[in-house]
């Protein structure tokens, strides 16, 4: 959780009047450019309120695997990029120790608002609800439809419930790629649940380590595709 302060304030002010990015060449970045443009227009869900920007995702032109996490963060509200906070420095360490580079993968979330409560001076991150899902799903598919993965790597429960569109248990179904054909999803991709970087930041300093080793044996099941 992050500190609030009149800088802080003033930063998510002037990226919220800041002109949309320049559109990009090549017909990958063109239309990825126009998804994006489109997604800050749109007020499907009042979380654009209170956030700074839409967090779109970003990644390789010609990837296998797509990973879904939930939500921007703080951090990534500020720098409109999404995985650039702490649960993302844990993501980059891990698909580096699972043989894998981020930068060989498009990485995005469920949801494209950071959802927030301001409590004095911190911003105490919120789970978004499933209508706010429902209504960022048609970026989610448009991401997708772009990029059209091999895999989807949902991370925890709230991108699990973005793709399998029902709520769906992380650790009953994490441990294994499960084949698109009995995934059933919008994503026609095979899919991999595991959980959130995130969650290994929140768990016990003794557990930590055996919780990140774990996460990594997971993110090992994606080697196929790279």
């Amino acid at each position: 959780m992050r500190k609030s302060s009149a800088k802080t304030a003033a930063a998510r002010s002037e990226r919220r009047s800041a002109s949309p990015r320049p559109q990009l060449l090549g017909s990958f970045d063109r239309e990825l450019a126009q998804a994006r443009d489109q997604a800050r227009k749109r007020r499907d869900c009042p979380l654009w309120k209170n956030a700074t920007q839409t967090v779109f995702g970003e990644g390789a032109r010609a990837t296998s695997i797509m990973l879904i996490g939930e939500q921007p963060g703080d951090q990534e509200d500020l720098n409109g990029r999404p995985f650039v906070g702490p649960a993302g420095r844990v993501l980059d360490r891990a698909l580096r120790d699972a043989g894998i580079e981020r930068g060989a993968t498009y990485v995005t979330n469920a949801v494209k608002h950071f959802k927030f409560e301001p409590r004095g001076k911190r911003c105490i991150h919120k789970k978004p609800t499933d209508m706010e899902i429902a209504a960022c799903r048609q970026w989610l598919e448009r991401e997708l439809a772009i990029v059209d993965p091999a895999v989807v790597v949902a991370l925890g429960a709230t991108a699990a419930r973005a793709v399998f569109n029902r709520p769906t248990a992380v650790g009953r179904t994490r441990g294994r790629v499960i084949p698109a054909a009995e995934a059933r999803t919008f994503a026609n991709a095979d899919v991999l649940v595991t959980v959130h970087p995130s969650y290994l930041l929140r768990a016990p300093s003794e557990d930590r380590q055996a919780h990140y080793q774990q996460f990594v044996a997971d993110l090992k099941l994606l080697k196929r595709y790279v």
